[in-house]
């Protein structure tokens, strides 16, 4: 069967590529980098068997180029800089930075190169994965399940309450491009919760979506900023807050969410002084325990005597709504919240969603990782270097 390009707009990708993107564009455009494709759970079939359509689907990735509508649009965001968007004018992904290939059932994809051109490759990687493989699948009764439910989820958000009973309101964002079940499903949730729940649903991480339907793009930076700054010559100790003070240079008060757990909140906390937290505007959080990482986060906020009401946690680590309805009534009268949901908006049709995840390994030649305070989610292809992290950061194993 003859499918359409599962790729059909370079816009099409999280927000926080193109803010992250610039930042290293503007600050290390030598870098060199690496990145590898995981898939963490078991698939039904054998990803392996995906290798052509991929290697098809990544021709056809690296013969797209921006169009000017696109670009005015980037253009048109107060944080993105004319010659970042200059560059991206020229910029096209080449297919000699990244290869595919099989280790038995398993489906290994590896961008290799310069880290501004290697990098954006991600989000694209995870997608078109995502799509090859939920294509094979039975399309009407996954989609009419998927409707079923986001009915349902649009039903609990009409039954709270009209006025408000927290002191700040309740909101939330579509962050589920990377893991969707399909482009056009993404596009019918996304539209169909811009439509039914204004007041709640408050954009989208899909930049592509956004330009096309008038919503506001969100996002701020990934793993891989914090990540990259480990190898770009400062001491390890020092590596958030050189990546903190590098953005705050660069954005001069916008994108100000920083994320906390590329080395655990506890590590971040100790760098997170009073000068990173008057500048910042919030903190996200993508693992461990919620309620421990928020109650952290508002006793840090009070022992610098700063009013966490002017500030805002941003919870995005596998939440569904009644999650993010919880979390939000724990906190919402102590600060302001937000809530980024992707697998259970984009791919909650019924079928396993794959847990799949392209992150960057090597940086400048030197493996980087992320010590998370979640089982599972630390990544790093070199174990000696993970446990001098680990020491340098006191982080237990």
């Amino acid at each position: 069967m003859l499918y359409p390009p599962i790729v059909t707009s370079l816009l099409e990708t999280d927000l926080y590529k193109f803010t992250m993107w610039q930042a290293l564009l503007h600050s290390h455009p030598g870098a060199q980098a690496e990145y590898a494709f995981v898939c963490r759970n078991q698939p039904q079939f054998p990803l392996s068997d995906l290798r052509a359509e991929v290697e098809r689907e990544l021709d056809h990735l690296c013969s797209l180029r921006f169009s000017d509508a696109e670009l005015a649009y980037l253009r048109s965001l107060r944080f993105m800089k004319s010659d970042f968007v200059d560059f991206l004018e020229i910029f096209h992904f080449q297919r000699k930075f990244i290869q595919v290939s099989s280790d038995g059932e398993r489906l290994q994809i590896v961008a290799r190169g310069p880290l501004v051109h290697v990098m954006g490759f991600e989000i694209f990687v995870l997608y078109i994965v995502n799509g090859v493989y939920f294509r094979r699948f039975d399309q009407a009764p996954a989609l009419a399940e998927g409707r079923r439910r986001l009915q349902a989820k649009i039903a609990l958000l009409q039954e709270l309450p009209q006025q408000g009973t927290h002191k700040h309101p309740f909101e939330f964002f579509d962050f589920g491009v990377r893991r969707r079940f399909s482009g056009p499903w993404q596009e019918e949730v996304v539209t169909t919760l811009a439509q039914a729940v204004p007041q709640y649903f408050k954009g989208t991480s899909n930049v592509h979506l956004a330009h096309k339907h008038g919503l506001t793009p969100i996002g701020t930076m990934a793993h891989e900023y914090l990540q990259a700054f480990q190898s770009f010559g400062v001491r390890l100790r020092d590596f958030q807050k050189a990546a903190l003070e590098a953005w705050v240079q660069e954005y001069r008060g916008d994108l100000g969410v920083a994320l906390t757990d590329v080395v655990g909140m506890d590590a971040f906390i100790a760098d997170f002084d009073l000068y990173f937290a008057k500048l910042f505007d919030g903190l996200r959080h993508d693992s461990g325990d919620p309620l421990v990482w928020g109650e952290k986060a508002l006793a840090h906020y009070a022992a610098l005597r700063i009013d966490a009401n002017s500030k805002r946690l941003v919870f995005s680590d596998g939440l569904d709504l009644p999650g993010a309805l919880r979390l939000y009534r724990h906190f919402a009268d102590r600060v302001q919240t937000g809530f980024g949901i992707g697998t259970n908006l984009s791919n909650d049709v019924g079928l396993t969603p794959l847990n799949v995840v392209m992150k960057l390994t090597a940086c400048n030649g030197q493996p980087v990782a992320k010590l998370s305070d979640a089982q599972g989610k630390t990544l790093c292809q070199d174990h000696t270097f993970l446990a001098y992290l680990r020491q340098v950061f006191g982080h237990s194993a």
